[in-house]
């Protein structure tokens, strides 16, 4: 998986970049135009695999990542400026979109004011900016080339104009519906509006779980609902500052400041959890005293195609899976208790695979 976070200047992007990857990135005070993109792989949080690893003393553990990008801030009414933006993350799965909450007069704000609910839609018009833009353009080179004899894809013509007329109205594409036809022509063209979003409300560290900062959640909730893009839209307050902070220290030192702080998990372990949701993702693990490991895929996905996120040899040989669910697997205490219980089952390649199987492919090639 891999997510883009993006934001207006001195939104605290780089922050939540640093809080998300460890990594100690400089941040600046002043909105900035140019730069390197900064790429980090954070490991998911899974307390299952740490269960299983304490059980089978594996000699290797891989949990599943998420690769970050962190660049230059948006700005508003500069298509050109924004476009080096869009170019980078135009192949991303979903977007992280950092919106300033905090007060700090050390740190300049690109529109003189701290209002996370206008930078939210700012930020939002200048995805359906560039999109338009695009959409202009590529119809422009279609009509250029029918005057000189050459004719246009029909579909992709007609595709267009239907997002241009929802463009044009200020609606994100991902808001739109598209028929199946319509989403495999879409792909090639990599639309920014179309990405589903996690809005990362980047509070004060004094108003971290306060009225102020409910009251806040509640707005921007409302407004996705009201913007009827609550379907591809989520909402997560944090304080970047401290999650950084938090993000430097050992995991002892780490649990010892969220105690003090009256907080179970970072939150940015939600963050993950939420854009899992938000992706329809989930993770099958598999278990043995080589490798105990956390597999990624699409909820839905049936068994045989499953095996093919191990190796396509699995996939092509595929016999059955042989799984136990992890709440049965732990409840029951170990694999041998689970199949004298009738919970270690076989199942075919139809079958659909659940968050937390714990699968043993059986195939042969």
């Amino acid at each position: 998986m891999k997510l883009a976070i993006v934001g207006l200047s001195n939104a605290g992007k780089t922050t939540v970049f640093n809080a998300l990857t460890g990594q100690s990135l400089d941040t600046t005070v002043y909105p900035t135009i140019s730069g390197e993109p900064n790429f980090g792989v954070v490991k998911v949080p899974d307390q299952r695999i740490n269960k299983l690893a304490e059980i089978y003393k594996p000699k290797k553990v891989t949990y599943a990542t998420v690769e970050y990008i962190d660049y230059i801030g948006l700005t508003r009414g500069d298509v050109a400026q924004n476009r080096k933006v869009f170019d980078l993350i135009k192949d991303v799965d979903a977007i992280v979109h950092v919106a300033r909450a905090f007060e700090d007069d050390a740190v300049s704000h690109p529109m003189n004011e701290v209002n996370p609910l206008r930078d939210i839609e700012t930020l939002e018009l200048e995805l359906v900016f560039g999109d338009l833009e695009f959409v202009d353009k590529r119809l422009e080179r279609m009509e250029e080339g029918s005057k000189k004899g050459k004719k246009p894809n029909e579909a992709e013509k007609k595709l267009l104009l239907k997002c241009k007329a929802a463009l044009e109205k200020e609606i994100p594409l991902r808001s739109i519906r598209f028929d199946d036809e319509e989403q495999k022509l879409m792909r090639p063209l990599q639309f920014i509006s179309t990405k589903p979003e996690v809005i990362v409300i980047n509070t004060a560290e004094g108003d971290l779980n306060s009225g102020k900062a409910n009251a806040l959640q509640s707005s921007v909730t409302g407004y996705v609902t009201e913007k009827g893009i609550a379907e591809t839209t989520k909402v997560v307050t944090l304080c970047g500052k401290i999650e950084m902070e938090i993000g430097q220290l050992s995991a002892d030192e780490a649990k010892a400041f969220l105690d003090d702080l009256g907080i179970e998990e970072p939150a940015l372990n939600k963050l993950i959890k939420v854009s899992y949701d938000l992706l329809g993702l989930i993770s099958f693990l598999t278990a043995g005293e080589d490798e105990v490991r956390a597999w990624t895929i699409e909820k839905g996905t049936e068994a045989q195609k499953a095996a093919g996120k191990i190796h396509s040899d699995i996939e092509r040989g595929f016999i059955r899976a042989e799984l136990v669910s992890y709440d049965e697997f732990v409840a029951d205490g170990g694999m041998s208790a689970a199949r004298d219980k009738g919970h270690l089952r076989l199942e075919g390649k139809t079958y659909k695979v659940m968050d937390g199987d714990i699968i043993n492919f059986r195939f042969n090639v």
